[in-house]
């Protein structure tokens, strides 16, 4: 039987991530409903990716038993009540990344979700890409050795619009870009805490950062350099350095398809490229496509009987949002309910 599908919110990543859905088997995946603060933009929605109930309220596709799994795409400041509307009607719950503000509202989420015995996950959809698959396997078979060094950059003029500008609305480079290079050197390390967080950057004059150059820095002499903006651009790729070896990441590295892993040893180099399917109705943002993967594994983990899913494990999503946290708090960028305030 399909996973049925609602989807919270009619935005942008909502309507890619209903994109990613279509590019799979429609007898495991289906979606029943679309709920918009908006009726008219949830027919509209609807219309588009052929979804047969459309609702103008959260609360009705919070009460609607017909759904299986909500996914949550809404703006990154409305995370936490919304995941709290739809785990207090026992629903099972993806929310996109940023999980939440800050470290306490995380924790409200996951431990309501732990209380309600459903399954709840953060959607960092890049944990689920092959190329993602691919790295942690090098990593842990030893093939290359330990990891050292994680190096990634990605910068993306973002800052231009409201919800980007708006402390209020959990805007800033961090939360939509930095958070991207972050979760990937987390990865690297297998989601191990750092001893270290260090940051420089700056701020925009209404608050929000608009840069920042993140240093973690683990025992063993390892360590990540990571630097991310919201206003230009960089090559936005990726190398994680290891004693035998390299992983290089090419661009899109928050999406990627495609990546090389050399041995010093051999001097022998292999490419390794994934391809996406092509969906019905296009996407708003690169590789969107592959919104498909994180779709899959919540409904594997769900058949499977699982309140989370190991790959973005309720432990790894609190470690990001604290991680994340120390970011702003460096940079003095500070929400309300943050833990250690500067």
């Amino acid at each position: 039987m399909a996973l049925r599908w609602g989807i919270c919110s009619a935005g942008k990543i909502s309507h890619d991530f209903a994109c990613g859905l279509s590019t799979l088997d429609s007898s495991l995946h289906t979606i029943g409903a679309v709920a918009a603060r908006s009726l008219e933009n949830a027919k509209e929605f609807a219309e588009l990716h052929k979804i047969p109930t459309a609702y103008g309220s959260y609360e009705e596709l919070a009460a609607d038993d017909n759904i299986d799994v909500i996914y949550i795409g809404s703006v990154n400041s409305a995370h936490r009540d919304l995941c709290l509307l739809f785990l207090n009607h026992n629903r099972n719950v993806i929310c996109e990344k940023p999980l939440s503000l800050n470290v306490k509202q995380a924790n409200e989420i996951i431990s309501l979700a732990k209380r309600k015995d459903v399954f709840f996950m953060e959607a960092v959809w890049t944990r689920f890409f092959p190329v993602s698959q691919k790295i942690r396997e090098i990593i842990s078979s030893g093939q290359i050795g330990e990891v050292k060094l994680v190096r990634a950059n990605f910068a993306l003029p973002i800052l231009k619009k409201e919800r980007t500008l708006k402390k209020e609305l959990g805007g800033g480079a961090a939360y939509d870009i930095g958070i991207y290079p972050l979760q990937l050197a987390l990865m690297a390390f297998n989601d191990e805490e750092p001893t270290s967080v260090t940051v420089s950057g700056h701020l925009m004059e209404g608050g929000v950062d608009e840069c920042g150059n993140i240093t973690l820095l683990y025992p063993g002499n390892r360590m990540a350099a990571l630097l991310y903006s919201g206003l230009c651009t960089l090559t936005n790729d990726a190398e994680i350095a290891c004693t035998n070896g390299l992983i290089k990441i090419y661009s899109p590295c928050w999406c990627p398809t495609q990546m090389d892993v050399t041995n010093l040893e051999t001097g022998k180099t292999d490419n390794f490229h994934f391809t996406l399917p092509t969906p019905r109705v296009s996407p708003n943002f690169d590789n969107s496509e592959g919104l498909r993967y994180e779709a899959e594994a919540v409904r594997q983990a769900i058949k499977e009987g699982k309140k989370e899913h190991a790959l973005m494990s309720h432990k790894t999503s609190l470690l990001l949002a604290s991680t994340l946290e120390k970011v702003r708090n460096s940079l003095g960028y500070v929400v309300e309910g943050d833990s250690v305030p500067k």
